[in-house]
């Protein structure tokens, strides 16, 4: 019988509120590789073809799937790190079907080495992000007490993913869930206190991603302007929700081929959020046609408008079966017992039993001044204002700027339901 190997993926959580002061990293200049090949992860408009950016749009596609008229929100990032991590002790078809299901194609062993360098330029960039962002990435390997996986992969996922390494007793499962437990919420500073509910005597090696993010918008919201007003789930159905409101510039374009609005919110420091919201009914045109191509397409036809923007309070959870999305996708030989994960074991007796992300999204007023004018804020002027609504289902992406990666992406269609 195979051992199992649960892979457990977390977003910890991603709150806009003020920001802590941290320590300051060494400035990355950019996020290219050591040899100035062009980082894999990176939403480069110019590129033609398969990329890494089509995974994001494909996972969220498939998970709206499941959840038909409810909230999806997710971290591609962590979902996709996990994963390249594990593919450290992948072989044969295994591999191939990760990557490939990650947007990776044309495998040689130099693009196999350079997807991982990509995943630790990228790791190592958003780890090192300025004072007014919070955003911590990493990685736990917990094995069980006896087992030692193969040296080469242990080393691997030290130096591309600096996973932190533990020991479980899996045949004690209920000491060893609040081992795992415990660790996920120290680093998510008590955000995500149970992240696993089981784990089989059976299971050899536990390996969780968390991402934990705090930032501040750089145009804050006046909590006294915020106010009651009706968000509608759909067409008949209204909730009250807490609804902020501020009048100001913001980068913007309506795409009338998609019937939708699309607006930037720039947090302070690297990151930005992207919302859009489609006209009334036209949700599902708009999903369909989610792609890389399109955001290239807003990015490049933001215009600053004036606009007197009204955006609800957001407290929403998520909790994904990766496993079962990801054998949709194509992902299916890791999950099963054609998997080969030699390179963890030595043999070809390990499969991935579970696959789990949970994600929290809290959005509200809260935030410090931007410290320092950045290229957005713009002198006032004397344009008419224009009114954005956020008053029924729309689409949210959180990306980082630095290195073109998207961080979070969902669709909230009630903002107060967790």
């Amino acid at each position: 019988m195979k051992c199992l190997l649960y892979l457990c993926l977390l977003l910890a959580d991603f709150c806009v509120t003020q920001c802590h002061h941290r320590d300051v990293c060494h400035e990355v200049n950019n996020t290219n590789l050591h040899d100035g090949t062009q980082n894999l992860l990176k939403h480069n408009c110019q590129d033609q073809g398969p990329s890494y950016a089509d995974f994001v749009f494909k996972f969220y596609k498939q998970a709206i799937s499941k959840e038909v008229d409810k909230n999806v929100f997710f971290s591609p990032i962590s979902i996709s790190t996990a994963f390249a991590m594990l593919a450290l002790g992948a072989k044969s078809s295994t591999l191939t079907q990760i990557f490939e299901g990650l947007g990776f194609d044309s495998l040689t062993e130099t693009r196999v080495n350079d997807i991982h360098e990509s995943f630790h330029k990228v790791l190592a960039v958003l780890n090192c992000t300025d004072v007014n962002i919070t955003l911590n990435i990493g990685n736990g390997l917990f094995t069980a007490i006896g087992y030692e996986p193969q040296e080469t992969f242990l080393q691997n996922t030290k130096q591309f993913y600096d996973a932190e390494f533990f020991t479980s007793n899996f045949h004690a499962p209920t000491e060893a869930k609040t081992q795992i437990n415990n660790y996920v919420k120290e680093k998510t500073q008590g955000k995500i206190p149970e992240l696993i509910g089981h784990l089989d005597p059976n299971t050899i090696l536990v390996l969780v991603n968390y991402i934990y993010f705090k930032a501040a918008w750089e145009k804050s919201f006046d909590p006294t302007h915020t106010y009651e007003d009706d968000f509608f789930v759909n067409t008949n159905t209204p909730i009250k929700v807490n609804m902020m409101q501020c009048d100001s510039d913001y980068n913007s374009y309506y795409d009338r081929d998609l019937s939708c609005e699309v607006v930037e919110l720039p947090y302070q420091g690297t990151a930005r959020a992207l919302l859009i919201l489609p006209d009334d009914g036209k949700m599902k045109q708009v999903e369909d046609a989610l792609s890389k191509e399109a955001v290239c397409k807003w990015d490049s036809k933001l215009e600053t408008r004036r606009a007197h923007l009204h955006l609800p309070k957001i407290s929403i959870s998520g909790s994904y079966d990766v496993k079962s999305l990801f054998k949709e996708m194509g992902i299916s030989d890791v999950f099963s017992s054609n998997a080969d994960l030699s390179g963890i074991s030595g043999s070809r007796d390990l499969q991935v039993s579970q696959a789990i992300h949970k994600a929290l999204l809290e959005v509200d007023e809260t935030g410090t001044e931007a410290a320092g004018a950045t290229a957005i804020i713009l002198t006032k002027g004397f344009r008419p204002s224009v009114t954005i609504k956020f008053n029924r289902p729309f689409i949210m992406l959180i990306s980082d700027k630095a290195t073109s990666t998207t961080l979070f992406m969902g669709k909230i269609v009630d903002p107060t339901k967790k």
